[in-house]
């Protein structure tokens, strides 16, 4: 560094985050994964009543980071981290004492309110403490001082690894809380089941605030305001964004163009420091803010079906999986929610071919350096998801085919169908290689596409893609539950899934996402083009 020479690769304190990230999804996937079998089993809810709450759980999680952010971007991430993951670790320990008090007292009920609460804080905690942690770990980035957007390659290149290695950290946390918690649970008991996800994040804790000497803080001043000034300003930039107009480019009459895409979408530093020392320098800063996030609107919109599908594997997938046969040997069962880690597996796998394999490729036919855009790559992964819907909805058919005919021996009592649980395999795989493409493009597009001081928001736009795509599945579940229903039928979410309809809940959602998908390909069209005239009048 000495010579001013960028390493090629990550600094130390960039991979010691990335560790850490990884212990965190350990603890929250340790959870989360089963969750839905805990609510049914233990808790008592019916199938949808389940799922409809954790994906209400979920969406709530995922959209909390795009409330914290702008606090995340005003105050340092070192101390939002820390702050944060205190409020993440009271929850875990929460959620434990509920499982404690039934593993103790199995016939008295849990008090629904209680285990509530504690969800809620431990959505509250990863609330702030995902997006900081992420963008604590970009600031890392050596020499990162210019504006996301930047053009040059080398700079590119590594925010990509940065991305890439970071969601590598993140799935091999994931594939451990899945596929060891799932047993523990199904095995040892929720007690022990919740406890050590308590116990990991506590440690991830621990090993942050001992690497403290080696990280890089990076402060912008322009985001230090008081929040009254803040609460004022947004008071007042409300009322300016409703009253922007249509206006005519005069070098181009024959293109109209939203005043709020008037100015480039990045701008550095300097020109946000200079914006504040104007007079209502408060209003016009969280104006132009408001403009970043309006022009990301569309695309971020046409993901939403991505994230609804991205649901299925804690929620139906698994309930799937109970009913089907389970035995690997003379005694031992697979607990349903293990199969969730084939995703984090096919990631691990399949992320070094990606950089080694398909990236050189389209490099010789696209004859460009990055080889496919990310907003090719994010639509090459909702392509997938599509197809793992589809088959997803055969597998289901053809399950629901064996299980009507088998004798009913006991209603009470759910039958397993004589189908391998291997058969769901190829669409827990397929969502897996679409994350490759879809998830880390997000991370990287959304990253990327803001100013440097609203990093924390960038990565909270991409995190909220998920929230809401969480309240959206649990808002299909209930429309369709309500309309299956409704006319004397059963649900497609019968609680005896020999009558549960999935199979055309999936279709559903493959169509849904097909359309999805058209209008994501005509925004991308849209935005691309918008941004060169942008950079071309700049």
């Amino acid at each position: 560094m000495a010579s001013g020479q960028k390493p090629k690769g990550l600094n130390r304190s960039c991979f010691l985050l990335i560790v850490i990230a990884g212990m965190e999804r350990f603890a929250f996937k340790g959870v989360a994964s089963n969750l839905v079998t805990y609510l049914t089993d233990v808790v008592m809810m019916s199938n949808s009543a389940a799922a409809k709450t954790v994906n209400n759980w979920c969406g709530f999680t995922s959209m909390l980071p795009l409330l914290v952010a702008s606090l995340a971007d005003s105050w340092d991430r070192y101390s939002t981290i820390l702050t944060s993951s205190f409020l993440y670790v009271v929850g875990l320990v929460a959620l434990t004492s509920t499982a404690l008090a039934w593993a103790r007292h199995p016939t008295n009920n849990i008090s629904s309110s209680y285990l509530f609460w504690s969800l809620g804080l431990i959505s509250l905690g990863q609330g702030g403490y995902n997006p900081s942690l992420q963008a604590f770990g970009a600031d890392q980035i050596a020499n990162d001082d210019e504006l996301p957007s930047t053009k040059d390659e080398q700079k590119s290149n590594k925010k990509s690894l940065f991305f890439q290695w970071w969601y590598f950290g993140v799935c091999g946390g994931s594939l451990a809380g899945v596929t060891f918690m799932s047993y523990i649970q199904d095995t040892f008991g929720w007690a022990l089941g919740f406890a050590i996800p308590t116990i990991a994040m506590t440690a991830s804790i621990l090993l942050f605030w001992c690497g403290s000497r080696i990280y890089t803080c990076k402060h912008d001043t322009i985001s230090e305001r008081s929040s009254l000034d803040i609460t004022r300003a947004i008071k007042e930039a409300v009322s300016k964004l409703m009253n922007s107009r249509i206006t005519l480019s005069s070098n181009k009459p024959d293109v109209a163009e939203l005043e709020l895409q008037e100015k480039p979408l990045c701008q550095n530093s300097g020109n946000a420091k200079a914006l504040m020392e104007k007079p209502g320098g408060d209003i016009n800063y969280l104006v132009e803010n408001g403009k970043v996030v309006l022009r990301l609107l569309p695309i971020w919109s046409m993901l939403l079906m991505f994230a609804v599908i991205f649901q299925l594997p804690a929620t139906f997938f698994t309930k799937q999986g109970m009913t089907m046969k389970r035995n690997v040997g003379s005694s031992f069962k697979i607990p349903p929610a293990t199969l969730q880690s084939s995703i984090t597996v096919s990631i691990i796998l399949l992320m070094p071919f990606y950089d080694a394999l398909l990236i050189p490729l389209a490099r010789l036919i696209t004859r460009d350096e990055k080889g496919i855009s990310v907003t090719e790559r994010m639509g090459i992964g909702m392509v997938l998801s599509i197809i793992a819907m589809a088959i997803a909805a055969l597998v289901e058919s053809k399950r629901l085919e064996i299980g009507q005919k088998m004798e009913v021996v006991d209603q009470k009592i759910e039958t397993e169908v004589p189908l391998s649980i291997f058969w769901l395999l190829p669409q827990y795989i397929l969502l897996g290689i679409s994350d490759i493409f879809t998830v880390v493009g997000m991370q990287e597009f959304f990253y990327s596409e803001v100013p440097v001081r609203m990093r924390t928001m960038g990565i909270a736009l991409y995190t909220s893609v998920f929230g809401v795509g969480s309240f959206l599945s649990a808002l299909l579940i209930s429309l369709v539950e309500y309309f299956t229903s409704s006319t004397g039928g059963k649900s497609w979410f019968s609680d005896d899934m020999r009558e549960a309809r999935l199979d055309k809940y999936y279709w559903l959602l493959a169509l849904l996402s097909v359309l999805s998908l058209i209008f994501y390909v005509i925004f991308c069209k849209c935005y691309v083009s918008r941004s060169s005239v942008l950079d071309n009048e700049n």
